[in-house]
Protein backbone atom coordinates (compact mmCIF):
# COMPACT_ATOMS: atom_id res chain seq x y z
CA UNK A 1 0.00 0.00 0.00
CA UNK A 2 2.95 2.35 0.42
CA UNK A 3 4.36 1.94 -2.40
CA UNK A 4 1.04 2.60 -4.17
CA UNK A 5 1.24 5.61 -2.57
CA UNK A 6 4.52 6.70 -3.06
CA UNK A 7 4.09 6.01 -6.93
CA UNK A 8 1.15 7.96 -7.05
CA UNK A 9 2.69 10.88 -4.99
CA UNK A 10 5.59 10.72 -7.77
CA UNK A 11 2.98 11.15 -10.32
CA UNK A 12 1.25 14.28 -8.99
CA UNK A 13 4.38 15.89 -8.26
CA UNK A 14 5.55 15.37 -12.11
CA UNK A 15 2.45 16.33 -13.65
CA UNK A 16 1.51 19.29 -11.10
CA UNK A 17 1.01 21.86 -13.27
CA UNK A 18 -0.74 18.99 -15.75
CA UNK A 19 -3.24 18.40 -12.98
CA UNK A 20 -3.53 21.60 -11.78
CA UNK A 21 -4.54 23.11 -15.31
CA UNK A 22 -7.22 20.64 -15.24
CA UNK A 23 -8.70 20.99 -11.85
CA UNK A 24 -8.85 25.12 -12.99
CA UNK A 25 -10.52 23.80 -16.18
CA UNK A 26 -12.96 21.77 -14.46
CA UNK A 27 -13.65 24.45 -12.16
CA UNK A 28 -13.79 26.86 -14.56
CA UNK A 29 -15.81 25.24 -16.93
CA UNK A 30 -18.15 24.03 -13.96
CA UNK A 31 -18.73 26.99 -12.52
CA UNK A 32 -19.75 27.97 -16.41
CA UNK A 33 -22.49 25.78 -16.43
CA UNK A 34 -23.84 26.02 -12.76
CA UNK A 35 -23.27 29.41 -12.33
CA UNK A 36 -26.82 29.75 -10.09
CA UNK A 37 -26.06 27.62 -8.19
CA UNK A 38 -22.64 28.50 -6.74
CA UNK A 39 -23.69 31.99 -6.54
CA UNK A 40 -27.07 31.10 -4.44
CA UNK A 41 -24.79 28.72 -2.06
CA UNK A 42 -21.28 30.74 -2.00
CA UNK A 43 -21.36 30.50 2.32
CA UNK A 44 -21.20 26.67 1.78
CA UNK A 45 -18.60 26.63 -0.93
CA UNK A 46 -16.45 28.58 1.30
CA UNK A 47 -16.53 26.40 3.75
CA UNK A 48 -15.99 23.40 1.84
CA UNK A 49 -12.53 25.81 0.65
CA UNK A 50 -11.91 26.30 4.02
CA UNK A 51 -12.48 22.45 5.43
CA UNK A 52 -9.77 21.26 1.90
CA UNK A 53 -7.60 23.95 3.22
CA UNK A 54 -7.15 22.64 6.12
CA UNK A 55 -6.42 19.08 5.42
CA UNK A 56 -3.94 20.44 2.63
CA UNK A 57 -1.91 21.94 5.24
CA UNK A 58 -2.08 19.82 8.31
CA UNK A 59 -0.18 16.94 6.21
CA UNK A 60 2.01 19.66 5.69
CA UNK A 61 2.71 20.32 9.72
CA UNK A 62 3.47 16.74 10.18
CA UNK A 63 6.99 17.56 9.11
CA UNK A 64 7.49 20.38 11.18
CA UNK A 65 10.23 19.89 13.17
CA UNK A 66 10.73 22.52 15.69
CA UNK A 67 14.52 20.81 17.00
CA UNK A 68 15.52 22.71 13.83
CA UNK A 69 15.20 26.19 15.11
CA UNK A 70 18.75 25.56 17.47
CA UNK A 71 20.05 24.70 13.96
CA UNK A 72 20.24 28.39 13.10
CA UNK A 73 23.38 28.80 14.53
CA UNK A 74 25.15 27.11 12.40
CA UNK A 75 23.50 28.94 8.88
CA UNK A 76 22.71 32.18 10.40
CA UNK A 77 23.62 33.74 7.14
CA UNK A 78 21.96 31.74 4.83
CA UNK A 79 18.52 31.81 7.13
CA UNK A 80 18.61 35.52 7.95
CA UNK A 81 19.08 36.41 4.09
CA UNK A 82 15.55 34.28 3.46
CA UNK A 83 14.22 36.29 6.06
CA UNK A 84 15.15 39.61 4.40
CA UNK A 85 13.95 38.32 1.33
CA UNK A 86 10.26 37.16 2.55
CA UNK A 87 9.52 40.31 5.18
CA UNK A 88 11.75 42.82 3.86
CA UNK A 89 12.02 42.69 0.17
CA UNK A 90 9.08 40.68 -1.58
CA UNK A 91 6.84 43.11 0.43
CA UNK A 92 8.19 45.92 -1.38
CA UNK A 93 8.37 44.30 -4.46
CA UNK A 94 4.67 43.19 -4.29
CA UNK A 95 3.35 46.55 -2.67
CA UNK A 96 5.25 48.19 -6.44
CA UNK A 97 3.88 45.97 -8.86
CA UNK A 98 0.16 45.49 -7.13
CA UNK A 99 0.47 49.58 -7.67
CA UNK A 100 1.40 49.37 -11.25
CA UNK A 101 -0.49 46.93 -12.35
CA UNK A 102 -3.55 45.56 -10.21
CA UNK A 103 -6.07 48.44 -10.33
CA UNK A 104 -9.03 46.52 -8.49
CA UNK A 105 -8.61 46.89 -4.94
CA UNK A 106 -9.73 43.02 -4.16
CA UNK A 107 -7.16 41.76 -6.59
CA UNK A 108 -4.37 44.10 -5.17
CA UNK A 109 -5.42 42.44 -1.84
CA UNK A 110 -5.39 39.06 -2.81
CA UNK A 111 -2.09 39.63 -4.38
CA UNK A 112 -0.27 40.80 -1.55
CA UNK A 113 -2.06 37.92 0.93
CA UNK A 114 0.11 35.50 -1.45
CA UNK A 115 3.29 37.34 -1.41
CA UNK A 116 2.45 37.92 2.33
CA UNK A 117 2.95 34.20 2.21
CA UNK A 118 6.22 32.91 1.82
CA UNK A 119 7.16 29.55 2.10
CA UNK A 120 5.74 27.13 -0.69
CA UNK A 121 4.91 23.76 0.00
CA UNK A 122 7.17 22.38 -2.70
CA UNK A 123 10.16 24.13 -1.75
CA UNK A 124 12.13 21.73 0.06
CA UNK A 125 11.14 19.41 -2.45
CA UNK A 126 13.01 21.53 -5.55
CA UNK A 127 15.58 22.08 -2.93
CA UNK A 128 16.38 18.60 -3.13
CA UNK A 129 16.18 17.97 -6.54
CA UNK A 130 19.05 20.28 -7.17
CA UNK A 131 21.31 18.64 -4.70
CA UNK A 132 21.00 22.02 -2.58
CA UNK A 133 21.25 21.97 1.03
CA UNK A 134 17.93 20.59 2.94
CA UNK A 135 19.42 21.26 5.94
CA UNK A 136 19.05 25.00 5.35
CA UNK A 137 15.58 24.61 3.94
CA UNK A 138 14.06 23.18 6.43
CA UNK A 139 15.48 25.43 9.43
CA UNK A 140 14.38 28.65 7.21
CA UNK A 141 11.21 26.77 6.36
CA UNK A 142 10.26 26.37 9.91
CA UNK A 143 11.41 29.39 11.26
CA UNK A 144 9.59 31.73 8.11
CA UNK A 145 6.49 29.61 8.93
CA UNK A 146 6.00 30.44 12.54
CA UNK A 147 6.46 34.42 11.52
CA UNK A 148 2.99 34.48 8.97
CA UNK A 149 0.91 34.28 11.95
CA UNK A 150 2.83 37.03 13.90
CA UNK A 151 4.05 39.58 10.50
CA UNK A 152 1.69 39.22 7.82
CA UNK A 153 -1.62 40.82 9.80
CA UNK A 154 0.82 43.33 10.69
CA UNK A 155 1.78 43.67 6.87
CA UNK A 156 -2.18 43.86 5.44
CA UNK A 157 -3.28 46.05 8.26
CA UNK A 158 -0.72 49.21 6.28
CA UNK A 159 -0.02 47.66 2.82
CA UNK A 160 -3.60 47.43 1.53
CA UNK A 161 -4.90 50.22 -0.65
CA UNK A 162 -9.04 50.88 -0.47
CA UNK A 163 -10.06 47.51 1.29
CA UNK A 164 -11.40 47.28 5.19
CA UNK A 165 -9.38 44.71 6.16
CA UNK A 166 -11.44 42.52 8.89
CA UNK A 167 -8.41 41.82 11.42
CA UNK A 168 -10.31 39.52 13.22
CA UNK A 169 -11.76 37.41 10.41
CA UNK A 170 -8.24 36.89 9.55
CA UNK A 171 -6.37 36.34 13.16
CA UNK A 172 -9.62 34.00 13.27
CA UNK A 173 -8.68 32.04 10.00
CA UNK A 174 -4.72 31.61 10.63
CA UNK A 175 -5.62 30.54 13.88
CA UNK A 176 -7.88 27.86 12.62
CA UNK A 177 -5.60 27.41 9.31
CA UNK A 178 -2.17 27.67 10.54
CA UNK A 179 -1.67 27.44 14.17
CA UNK A 180 -3.93 24.22 14.90
CA UNK A 181 -3.00 22.32 12.08
CA UNK A 182 0.49 23.41 13.24
CA UNK A 183 -0.35 21.88 16.76
CA UNK A 184 -2.09 19.05 14.98
CA UNK A 185 1.13 18.36 13.23
CA UNK A 186 3.43 18.51 15.75
CA UNK A 187 0.90 16.57 18.31
CA UNK A 188 0.56 13.70 15.16
CA UNK A 189 4.49 13.44 14.46
CA UNK A 190 5.91 12.99 17.69
CA UNK A 191 3.02 10.32 18.41
CA UNK A 192 4.32 8.90 14.45
CA UNK A 193 7.72 8.61 15.65
CA UNK A 194 6.74 7.33 19.16
CA UNK A 195 5.02 4.30 18.63
CA UNK A 196 6.34 3.67 14.80
CA UNK A 197 10.13 5.36 14.63
CA UNK A 198 11.68 7.70 11.78
CA UNK A 199 11.32 5.12 9.83
CA UNK A 200 7.47 5.33 10.20
CA UNK A 201 7.42 9.03 9.84
CA UNK A 202 9.65 8.58 6.30
CA UNK A 203 6.59 5.53 5.28
CA UNK A 204 3.65 7.73 5.82
CA UNK A 205 5.16 10.98 4.07
CA UNK A 206 4.03 9.51 0.29
CA UNK A 207 0.62 9.22 2.05
CA UNK A 208 0.79 13.06 3.28
CA UNK A 209 2.12 14.41 0.36
CA UNK A 210 -0.37 12.76 -1.66
CA UNK A 211 -2.96 14.19 0.48
CA UNK A 212 -1.91 17.55 0.60
CA UNK A 213 -1.65 17.70 -3.29
CA UNK A 214 -5.72 16.28 -3.67
CA UNK A 215 -6.83 18.94 -1.81
CA UNK A 216 -4.80 21.38 -3.47
CA UNK A 217 -6.63 20.28 -6.67
CA UNK A 218 -9.81 20.87 -4.97
CA UNK A 219 -9.37 24.21 -3.52
CA UNK A 220 -8.42 25.63 -7.22
CA UNK A 221 -11.63 23.52 -8.67
CA UNK A 222 -13.74 24.96 -6.28
CA UNK A 223 -12.02 28.33 -6.42
CA UNK A 224 -12.83 28.97 -9.97
CA UNK A 225 -16.36 27.19 -9.70
CA UNK A 226 -17.02 30.40 -7.54
CA UNK A 227 -16.36 32.53 -9.88
CA UNK A 228 -16.32 31.24 -13.54
CA UNK A 229 -19.20 33.45 -15.14
CA UNK A 230 -16.75 36.29 -13.43
CA UNK A 231 -13.35 35.60 -15.25
CA UNK A 232 -15.01 35.24 -18.71
CA UNK A 233 -16.39 38.59 -18.24
CA UNK A 234 -13.06 40.11 -16.66
CA UNK A 235 -10.32 37.54 -18.57
CA UNK A 236 -8.15 40.57 -18.23
CA UNK A 237 -7.75 39.49 -14.42
CA UNK A 238 -5.86 36.45 -15.57
CA UNK A 239 -3.79 38.38 -17.73
CA UNK A 240 -2.73 41.38 -15.31
CA UNK A 241 -2.10 38.07 -12.56
CA UNK A 242 0.47 36.21 -14.77
CA UNK A 243 2.35 39.32 -15.77
CA UNK A 244 2.66 40.58 -11.70
CA UNK A 245 3.68 37.21 -10.99
CA UNK A 246 6.34 36.70 -13.68
CA UNK A 247 7.70 40.21 -12.96
CA UNK A 248 8.28 39.24 -9.68
CA UNK A 249 9.49 36.00 -9.93
CA UNK A 250 11.88 37.91 -12.63
CA UNK A 251 13.08 40.24 -9.87
CA UNK A 252 13.51 37.71 -7.09
CA UNK A 253 15.19 34.91 -8.59
CA UNK A 254 18.42 36.92 -10.02
CA UNK A 255 18.25 39.09 -7.32
CA UNK A 256 18.39 36.40 -5.05
CA UNK A 257 20.92 34.54 -7.04
CA UNK A 258 23.50 38.08 -7.03
CA UNK A 259 23.04 39.11 -3.58
CA UNK A 260 23.63 34.89 -2.35
CA UNK A 261 27.17 34.83 -4.46
CA UNK A 262 27.79 38.48 -2.94
CA UNK A 263 27.44 37.49 0.11
CA UNK A 264 29.70 34.08 0.13
CA UNK A 265 27.09 31.27 0.32
CA UNK A 266 27.67 28.39 -1.31
CA UNK A 267 25.42 26.67 -3.71
CA UNK A 268 24.29 24.31 -1.54
CA UNK A 269 22.78 27.00 1.14
CA UNK A 270 21.74 29.10 -2.16
CA UNK A 271 19.75 26.29 -3.21
CA UNK A 272 18.47 26.01 -0.03
CA UNK A 273 16.94 29.43 0.29
CA UNK A 274 16.04 30.48 -3.44
CA UNK A 275 12.82 28.67 -3.62
CA UNK A 276 11.56 29.41 -0.03
CA UNK A 277 12.66 33.23 -0.88
CA UNK A 278 10.78 33.34 -3.89
CA UNK A 279 8.07 30.84 -4.03
CA UNK A 280 4.52 31.28 -2.10
CA UNK A 281 2.37 29.36 0.08
CA UNK A 282 -0.96 30.05 -2.09
CA UNK A 283 -3.07 27.28 -0.26
CA UNK A 284 -2.77 29.36 2.97
CA UNK A 285 -3.37 32.49 0.86
CA UNK A 286 -6.58 30.64 -0.32
CA UNK A 287 -8.29 29.85 3.02
CA UNK A 288 -7.33 33.48 4.61
CA UNK A 289 -8.81 35.15 1.29
CA UNK A 290 -12.25 33.02 0.88
CA UNK A 291 -12.66 32.67 4.68
CA UNK A 292 -12.17 36.79 5.50
CA UNK A 293 -12.87 38.26 2.37
CA UNK A 294 -14.95 37.68 -1.08
CA UNK A 295 -13.79 34.54 -3.14
CA UNK A 296 -12.31 37.23 -5.66
CA UNK A 297 -9.48 37.87 -3.17
CA UNK A 298 -8.56 34.14 -3.42
CA UNK A 299 -8.33 34.20 -7.23
CA UNK A 300 -4.37 35.42 -7.46
CA UNK A 301 -3.47 32.48 -4.54
CA UNK A 302 -5.12 29.53 -7.21
CA UNK A 303 -3.51 31.51 -10.27
CA UNK A 304 -0.39 32.19 -8.94
CA UNK A 305 0.98 28.76 -8.99
CA UNK A 306 0.57 27.27 -12.28
CA UNK A 307 3.02 30.42 -13.60
CA UNK A 308 5.31 30.35 -10.25
CA UNK A 309 5.34 26.36 -10.82
CA UNK A 310 6.63 26.78 -14.44
CA UNK A 311 8.89 29.45 -13.89
CA UNK A 312 10.66 27.53 -10.79
CA UNK A 313 11.29 24.35 -12.70
CA UNK A 314 13.20 26.92 -15.49
CA UNK A 315 15.20 27.75 -12.44
CA UNK A 316 15.93 23.81 -11.76
CA UNK A 317 16.68 23.17 -15.06
CA UNK A 318 19.77 25.76 -14.85
CA UNK A 319 20.96 24.47 -11.84
CA UNK A 320 24.36 23.52 -13.74
CA UNK A 321 25.43 27.24 -14.60
CA UNK A 322 23.83 28.13 -11.12
CA UNK A 323 26.26 25.99 -9.48
CA UNK A 324 29.06 26.91 -12.26
CA UNK A 325 28.33 30.63 -10.74
CA UNK A 326 28.65 30.11 -7.02
CA UNK A 327 32.00 27.81 -7.93
CA UNK A 328 34.99 30.01 -6.21
CA UNK A 329 38.25 30.52 -8.24
CA UNK A 330 40.20 27.26 -6.84
CA UNK A 331 36.75 25.31 -6.88
CA UNK A 332 37.00 25.22 -10.28
CA UNK A 333 40.70 23.26 -10.66
CA UNK A 334 40.25 20.81 -7.86
CA UNK A 335 39.20 16.98 -8.66
CA UNK A 336 35.45 16.21 -7.68
CA UNK A 337 36.68 14.28 -4.88
CA UNK A 338 38.10 17.37 -3.38
CA UNK A 339 35.27 19.72 -3.99
CA UNK A 340 32.90 17.52 -2.32
CA UNK A 341 35.43 17.32 0.96
CA UNK A 342 35.92 20.92 1.01
CA UNK A 343 31.96 21.16 1.07
CA UNK A 344 31.65 18.95 3.55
Amino acid sequence: MISLFESFAKNLKKYLIVYSIIALAIGWGLGIMYAPVAKDNTLIFKNLVTVFVFFMIYPMMVNLDLKEIPKMIRKPKAVGLSLIYNYAITPVIAFVLSYLFLHDAMLSLGFMLVMLMPVGSSSVGYTGIVKGSVETATIAQTISFLLIPVLTPLYLSFMTKGVAIPMMLILQSILLLIILPMILGILTRFAVIKFMGNNGLKKINSLLSTSTMLFMFGVIGLIFFMKGELLIQRWDILVDLSLVTLLYLGIMLPLTTFVDKKAGLSYKDHMGIVFLSTSKNNSTAVAIATMAFDPLVAIPAAVLPIFQMIILVVYIHLEKPIEKYFMKPKDEVLPLGENQKNEE
